[in-house]
């Protein structure tokens, strides 16, 4: 097993809510991040799955430092890189790059796709000097599959598959060791995302690359991640290799989330249990006491409303071996296959294996 490039810990990120206009008092805060703990290894890519509003792209935002975390630590191979700054938080940077959500508003309208993917070479003239820069950044548009020769076109000349490729082109000039793509094909028609995600399988491959995967499409997230990890409010409740989560779940929330992901097989699919969750998601402002998922749980009982589950392997788990030792952060964890056997969601490559145009 290979080493950790990158680690979180502890990572928890509250907003401030304030009263007053003149006299600003502190009544409350948001909790958006409260407490991940994972890894990533050299070569893997690591999902990050969840409802909408459950922290994964302030995590994302964080590990780039557009965001400071409030309390935790990132260490990038070995090195805490959240009190770093100037130089010092540069040089991290150039080795972390990020691919943004949305390829509409992620690029500047003003700007060339040239000036765009060239940008980098400005804040990092050791990468490129000035009279190679042009030469690189047509190499790039040829990486992820565009035209070099619309290196002078502008954005809004581009289609979203196109403008996603160019985001892509503008985080590997750097020659980066990790991607942080929060959400990159959400904004995509579904052809589009299948060319998007194997472009992504084929350049990491080819520049050796460690990603961080967040998304809230299951299919997407099975296809191409080694391990998966489930946000529920601000934390990760259930994290393991792919087919450990998929196929041998063990917290109720995995579960819930499964059993809504469409399968292919009309009889598969009456056969499976439907989990329909009471209520709402909590505010992140007033989080349950104990285990924060118990107040839409099946399973909560007293000890949920006193204890806070640690994600760590459950303990009728711990004396065997097997898919549903995995870490999992619930009191009464209990394997459940959800998707039926020989049945897998559907993912957006599965009609479309090859990259398109």
């Amino acid at each position: 097993m290979t080493e950790p490039i990158l680690e979180v810990s502890g990572l928890v990120k509250h907003y401030p809510l304030t009263q007053g206009i003149l006299f600003k008092k502190q009544v409350g805060s948001v909790k958006a991040v409260d407490g991940v703990d994972f890894a990533l290894r050299r070569g893997e890519t690591l999902g990050i799955v969840g409802e909408s509003g459950c922290g994964k792209s302030t995590v994302a935002k964080m590990l780039v430092n557009l965001e400071r975390p409030t309390e935790g630590r990132i260490r990038y191979k070995g090195e805490d890189i959240t009190k770093l700054s100037g130089k010092a938080l540069r040089t991290v940077r150039r080795n972390i790059q990020m691919v943004f959500q949305d390829p509409y508003t992620s690029l500047n309208p003003r700007m060339t796709v040239g000036d765009i993917i060239g940008e980098p070479f400005e804040i990092h003239p050791e990468v490129a000097p000035k009279g190679d820069r042009r030469a690189r950044v047509r190499e790039l548009l040829d990486v992820v599959g565009l035209n070099p020769e619309y290196i002078n076109r502008y954005p809004h000349q581009f289609s979203g598959g196109q403008r996603q490729r160019i985001g892509i082109a503008r985080g590997l000039a750097l020659r980066p060791e990790v991607i942080v793509a929060d959400e990159p094909v959400s904004a995509l028609d579904v052809s589009v995302q299948a060319q998007v995600i194997n472009l992504l399988d084929r350049l990491q491959a080819e520049f050796e690359l460690s990603y961080l995967f967040i998304a809230h499409d299951l299919s997407i997230v099975r296809h191409i991640s080694d391990r998966v990890g489930v946000m529920y409010l601000g934390r990760i409740v259930e994290i393991g290799r792919d087919a450990e989560i998929y196929d041998h779940p063990t917290h109720p929330y995995t579960q819930a989330l499964l059993s809504a992901v469409p399968v292919p097989d009309p009889e598969a699919r009456e056969q499976r249990d439907r989990i329909i969750l009471a209520g709402d998601v909590p505010s992140p402002t007033n989080i349950p006491s104990g285990c924060r998922f118990r107040t839409r749980c099946w399973k909560a009982q007293e000890r949920c409303t006193r204890e806070v589950p640690l994600l760590a392997v459950p303990e009728e788990f711990r004396r065997v071996s097997g898919p549903a030792a995995h870490d999992s952060a619930c009191h009464f964890a209990e394997e459940k296959r959800v998707v039926p056997p020989g049945q897998r969601p559907p993912g957006p490559t599965d009609d479309l294996g090859k990259e398109g145009p």
